[in-house]
């Protein structure tokens, strides 16, 4: 699919575009567009990567102009820019609208214009019946995508709705090694939370097979492992051989929920089982093909799919965390 081709990726230099460009570089494309604002972030990559089929675009989704001027002559798009810290889309909430759904919708207009054959959307379980700003903005965001289908273009756009993804930027298993080797204790915000948890190579091999197989139009959802947070900061005390670490509980912060969602019950009527690894959402939008495409494919018989469910065991976790690469 990537032979030969211009793959843009907004939001290149954070976790998920390091590991989808490793992923991507030995596809043999003919040149990865790193789109990002931060010039420290771009020299690192590039003095990680040394491959001359990266370039680097310093530059801003909010900036129409300079997504039009990064996007001539791209044959894919993968979307991963955003503001994603809860706390910080609650309390700025301006900012987080025009990153997370002003920039998407310039991401839409931009990949129009200069005729780019796919844009893939990287969502999240957030989105699903949102409780804080940063996951309304991602379902707005998802609502961009899906409707964009239906614009007088050749581009398809489609949307993957992942979860929490293991040693991401801001991961909680970064926190919780600092806090158990510099404080001796972990901080918690509830004792009951659970989340869903997949590594970042599966994330990205997962994207992968939703980008060629995906039609426009459509959510692709990964369905993955759940763990309660308190059973995690369990294993990593644990693994560390550290005595007399404590677990303090917090209280929850604003928007936060106990548990998430990655199909809402409405959402339900509409899915059908891909494989055993994915949902599809098909929209209740009329977008023409799209049903009949997937009219073989079994419906859903699922109300919802919840993090409090199907919970991990402790070995399961540890298991996980050895995959990762974050335990021996």
């Amino acid at each position: 699919m990537f032979r030969n081709t211009r793959i843009l990726v907004t939001g290149g230099t954070g976790s998920w575009g390091y590991e989808l460009i490793r992923q991507l570089l030995p596809q043999d494309p003919k040149e990865i567009i790193v789109f990002s604002r931060n010039e420290s972030t771009q020299v690192a990559m590039q003095r990680s990567f040394e491959d001359n089929r990266l370039s680097f675009c310093i530059g801003d989704i909010r900036d129409r102009e300079a997504l039009i001027r990064a996007t001539e002559e791209v044959d894919y798009v993968f979307h991963l820019a955003a503001l994603k810290h809860v706390p910080v889309c609650e309390e700025q909430p301006y900012e987080a609208l025009k990153t997370n759904v002003v920039g998407t919708q310039y991401v839409i207009e931009a990949a129009i214009e200069n005729k780019v054959k796919k844009v893939i959307y990287i969502s999240t379980d957030k989105a699903a019946n949102p409780s804080n700003f940063y996951g309304m903005t991602k379902a707005i965001g998802e609502k961009l995508i899906v409707q964009a289908n239906l614009l007088r273009t050749d581009t398809k756009f489609v949307c993957v709705r992942g979860g929490n993804v293991l040693g991401t930027n801001g991961s909680v298993i970064h926190l919780f090694h600092k806090q158990i080797h510099e404080k001796n204790q972990i901080s918690i915000t509830d004792k009951a939370m659970t989340r869903f948890f997949l590594t970042l190579e599966e994330a990205i091999s997962l994207l992968f097979k939703a980008s060629e197989e995906s039609v426009g139009g459509e959510i692709f959802v990964m369905t993955m492992p759940t763990c309660k947070i308190l059973d995690l900061a369990d294993v990593l005390i644990e693994a560390s051989g550290k005595t007399g670490v404590a677990i303090v509980e917090t209280g929850t912060r604003p928007g936060e929920k106990i548990h998430e969602i990655l199909l809402t019950e409405f959402e339900s009527q509409t899915t059908v089982l891909y494989d055993e690894v994915y949902l599809v959402i098909l929209p209740t939008l009329e977008i023409p093909g799209l049903k009949d495409h997937y009219a073989s494919y079994p419906k859903a018989e699922i109300s919802s799919f919840s993090s409090k469910d199907n919970v991990m065991e402790k070995e399961a976790i540890r298991a996980l965390l050895v995959k990762g690469g974050f335990l021996a």
